[in-house]
């Protein structure tokens, strides 16, 4: 099973969406707050030294070599604490400390994007190719069709499902590929019944899945318009009525924190996860489990327009700041690296970066086969599964409306609360948030 490249790539992909901290906030390369005042160097604010800032100085490196004596100075400062950093820049009119460069979650995006317009620069005319990347990963950094950041990491959504188990209740993966929801869960019983184990466990009070489930028929928390969209949402109750169903049926097992949901992963104790992908780095953590697990498309709502099997979870972009001195160096860097070298994302992949850039997946790295899920080329299917992830609008205030859905959530299935008056709350709720 000892397929380096794609054992590496996968240990440490968790990084990708869980955006592990970095460590201190320290310099990196005699990094310093503010635009670079050099013109060929780029100040650049990420976190997590083993992947993002590593992608950055790789991406550097290689630009280097046809741009002599450019360079890139890293600071590692935790994704809170840039977010901190630049309300507290916009708060006291001090956008002159801003970088040239920053990384920021792409849920957080809109949120910034749209409240602080005068940090980002707009990149719809760079140069770069965004038709290139994902279109659902875009659309977390386009605010009024313009672009504002650069496409980084994959968290594309799969569903990781453990074969031998599948295979006792006389089911095979195609059993479970490209199906719909109503299916599943029929099925999701007979397995329970054959192997007395739940398809899925997921942390109780947390909404991911249901953000799932409605990023895969292209919906969201919230209208066009920027107007909450809980009350009414025809996916949005489908989906949490599917959850309660499963909760109910026990195929669903709720458990009280991450620790205990990775270790129904590596205990043998749950047939399958549906995460981002970043989750196979917990996967294949179990070495004596290589060639039980495969890797499929998640279910698709019933009934739902445009509904698919493809949704994302976690990720971030790039953004250049409104205080760069050389925008010019900027774009044409992002154009020749990661939106323009497949080098860049061969190297990276080792460090778990699986690329939203179209034209990576068609490299000889991506076309590796996996022994831990026996013989997948799981890198080409994350690239695939991206490409045909509907996208949706977040919305600036995705993290009130998605916290609210998970309270509704959690009355409904630990407490039998009507699902109805709560989604009718959950509304209340994020509107009132808004407001204040």
């Amino acid at each position: 099973m000892k397929n380096k490249i794609i054992a590496a790539a996968l240990i440490t992909v968790l990084s990708l969406s869980l955006i592990a901290c970095g460590g201190n906030s320290s310099g990196s390369g005699g990094a310093t707050e503010g635009a670079a005042e050099d013109k060929n160097t780029l100040n650049v604010w990420c976190w997590d030294p083993n992947f993002n800032i590593y992608a950055m100085k790789k991406a550097a490196e290689i630009y280097e070599r046809d741009h002599k004596g450019f360079k890139v100075n890293v600071s590692e400062i935790q994704s809170e604490d840039i977010e901190t950093k630049l309300t507290t820049f916009v708060s006291s009119n001090e956008l002159e400390l801003l970088p040239d460069v920053f990384l920021m979650q792409d849920n957080s995006f809109q949120k910034y994007a749209s409240n602080y317009p005068d940090i980002f620069t707009d990149l719809t005319d760079s140069g770069i190719d965004f038709s290139q990347f994902a279109k659902a990963k875009t659309a977390y950094s386009t605010i009024d069709d313009k672009h504002l950041g650069i496409p980084f990491d994959n968290a594309t959504v799969i569903n990781a499902m453990r074969t031998d188990l599948l295979e006792q209740a006389g089911y095979t993966l195609d059993d479970f590929t490209d199906i719909t929801w109503s299916d599943y869960l029929e099925k999701a019983k007979i397995v329970k019944e054959k192997t007395g184990l739940p398809m899925l466990t997921l942390q109780a009070g947390s909404p991911d899945i249901i953000m799932m489930m409605l990023q895969s028929c292209g919906q969201s928390l919230f209208k066009k318009d920027g107007s909450v969209n809980i009350k009414g949402n025809k996916a949005l109750k489908q989906s949490m009525e599917i959850y309660a169903q499963m909760v109910r049926d026990g195929t669903l097992r709720e458990v009280t924190d991450n620790d205990q949901y990775i270790g129904s992963l590596n205990n043998g104790s749950v047939v399958s996860t549906i995460n981002g992908c970043w989750i196979m780095a917990s996967v294949i953590d179990q070495e004596d489990q290589a060639g039980k697990w495969k890797l499929t498309t998640m279910p698709r709502l019933d009934d739902v327009e445009n509904a698919t099997n493809h949704s994302n979870n976690g990720g971030s972009s790039w953004a250049v700041t409104s205080n760069c001195k050389n925008k010019k160096l900027a774009f044409d860097f992002f154009s020749e690296t990661f939106a323009g070298s497949t080098e860049l994302y061969d190297d990276i992949i080792q460090k778990g970066a699986v690329a939203t850039w179209a034209p990576a997946g068609e490299s000889d790295a991506y076309a590796e086969e996996s022994d831990f899920f026996s013989g997948q080329k799981v890198n080409s299917m994350l690239v695939d599964y991206g490409t045909q992830t509907p996208s949706n609008y977040p919305g600036p205030f995705y993290y009130d409306a998605r916290d609210a859905v998970g309270v509704a959530l959690s009355n409904v299935t630990q407490q039998g609360a009507d699902l109805d008056t709560e989604i009718d709350t959950a509304q209340e709720t994020a509107e009132f948030n808004m407001e204040g």
